[in-house]
């Protein structure tokens, strides 16, 4: 059964597809079981972070990749010839490789950043939870896990700037200057927003105002960055007073439109405000940049930092990258053993059928054995199959090279015309095979 990754970036989409194709506003639970209602393959898991969505799939098909883009266009309601240029597939060890580059944070906007090695196994865990892995996925995930555990520890890719919060000041930085002094107002009381009043809170900004539209959660924030808390409904004052706006609320909708902000200016006398809107879906209306005296970046404007970031680390990528390359070979080792595996199976089931049907035909001439006599009989015609067969096996489970497994496995199922449900059959008798799920 094939392997399929498929999906969209950062890379490849720009934010607005991005956001429409956002599968945790629904929840990672739903898609999976809308995926699971597709019927494409008895394994997968959702992976859903604020600038990827993908689909990591064994397919029952060769030729799962068209139905799984179409999932993904019928899912989220986007014209599929709008979605299909933003869609990447990646295949076997391949879609194993882009997997571990993401865990590793290879992939990411801000290489390096930690957070998707938890999104990953959030994803992984959901797929867990829903029944929806298998042996494929679950070897697949662990590797990835081993691989962004590995890059993190033995490697300084993770060095400086390593989440999308930290380019976010970085982008401040580089448009204002020094940012002692300055008014900072988080919207938003979650992880990210966490993680940009830490990083703020070491430039010499003013104690950060922190909003949410639950004001516990605010408060609680505001206290871990001694800065101060209000209300949603004192948002407008509050804006009043920002010199630089992060939003990153996780809201579903907009919730700042240019209408809005085109207010708060004029209560600022027009005084200028660096916006930088780093929620997935945006939580800025675009055209607010339009404003006079309004500076507003999203999380797409930070790939100038992220190429710094790139060029300071080359090193530590290039170690990385050879990690990554370890345990892709691993697995791809692992996955090669699955390929093979059911097929000598079935042609091991076949001979023993022909070795057992050959003794019911001759049985009415053997009939004057004794019991000693035929259980020799039984022993000697096994052992002649399986010694016809040890070397084959031995030589097949000894190729390295992954497109020659596949041309012996599929020489030997012409040559003796072994039929799916055969391989089927072996590959649920194969210890550590699929199975499928009622």
């Amino acid at each position: 059964m094939p392997l399929f990754a498929v999906g969209l970036s950062h890379r490849t989409a720009p934010v607005e597809v991005r956001e429409s194709a956002d599968f945790a506003r629904a929840g990672l639970e739903t898609a999976l079981r809308a995926l699971a209602a597709r019927g494409l393959g008895p394994e997968g898991v959702v992976l859903s972070t604020c600038n990827r969505a993908e689909v990591y799939l064994v397919a029952d098909s060769e030729h799962a990749a068209e139905p799984i883009g179409q999932f993904f266009s019928d899912y989220h309601r986007i014209e599929r010839s709008t979605l299909s240029r933003h869609l990447y597939c990646h295949r076997g060890v391949e879609a194993a490789r882009h997997l571990f580059r993401v865990a590793a944070g290879l992939d990411s906007l801000v290489v390096g950043e930690p957070q998707i090695l938890g999104q990953v196994k959030a994803a992984y865990a959901a797929a867990q939870q829903q029944q929806a892995t298998g042996a494929v996925t679950h070897r697949l995930f662990h590797a990835a896990l081993t691989t962004g555990k590995r890059v993190r520890s033995e490697t300084g890719v993770g060095d400086g700037a390593v989440s999308v919060s930290y380019a976010a000041i970085g982008l401040a930085r580089k448009i204002l200057g020094n940012l002692e002094g300055l008014n900072v107002l988080i919207l938003g009381a979650g992880e990210m927003a966490k993680l940009t009043g830490v990083h703020l809170s070491t430039h010499g900004v003013r104690p950060v105002t922190i909003v949410s539209r639950t004001l516990p959660a605010a408060e609680v924030l505001a206290k871990q960055l001694g800065g101060r808390a209000a209300p949603w409904a004192d948002l407008e004052a509050a804006l009043a007073d920002a010199d630089i706006l992060v939003t990153a609320t996780g809201a579903a909708e907009t919730v700042l439109s240019r209408t809005r902000i085109a207010e708060v200016m004029r209560l600022r006398r027009h005084r200028s405000l660096f916006i930088i809107d780093i929620a997935v879906p945006r939580d800025v209306e675009p055209d607010a940049g339009k404003l006079e005296q309004v500076f507003l970046y999203n999380i797409d404007d930070l790939q100038g930092i992220v190429r710094e970031n790139l060029t300071r680390r080359s090193t530590e990528l290039a170690r990385a990258e050879a990690i990554v390359t370890e345990e892709v070979a691993r697995f791809a080792s692992w996955l090669q053993s699955r390929e093979i595996l059911p097929t000598v199976v079935a042609l091991r089931q076949r001979f023993e059928a022909i070795r057992l049907a050959e003794l019911e035909r001759l049985a009415p001439k053997l009939s004057g054995l004794t019991p000693e006599a035929r259980a020799r009989l039984e022993d000697v015609t096994r052992l002649i199959v399986e010694k016809l067969l040890l070397e084959p096996t031995q030589q097949l489970k000894s190729v390295s090279d992954d497109s020659l497994v596949v041309s012996y496995a599929d020489a030997l199922n012409r040559l003796f015309n072994l039929t799916d449900e055969e391989k089927r059959e072996a590959e649920r008798r194969t210890p550590g095979s699929t199975v499928r799920r009622p």
